[in-house]
């Protein structure tokens, strides 16, 4: 449960990644949010309820 003020995003919402850190792990390439989301160096995310979002770099003009 998030203690911030304002209170976190949950791990629900679109900016779910805006939660603060309150564990990294930078040399295993993640961090844990305080709503339970696990973010990892690749932008890939794990949700609580077990739930996988593939990695969402925004893409690049290679022109």
């Amino acid at each position: 449960m998030c203690r911030h003020t304002p209170t976190c995003p949950s791990a629900d919402s679109p900016d779910r990644e805006a939660a603060h850190i309150i564990a990294s792990h930078s040399e295993q390439g993640w961090s844990l949010l305080c709503n339970a989301v696990v973010v990892f160096d690749d932008t890939g995310d794990l949700l609580p309820d077990g739930r996988v979002i593939a990695p969402h770099r925004p893409l690049t003009d290679m022109a």
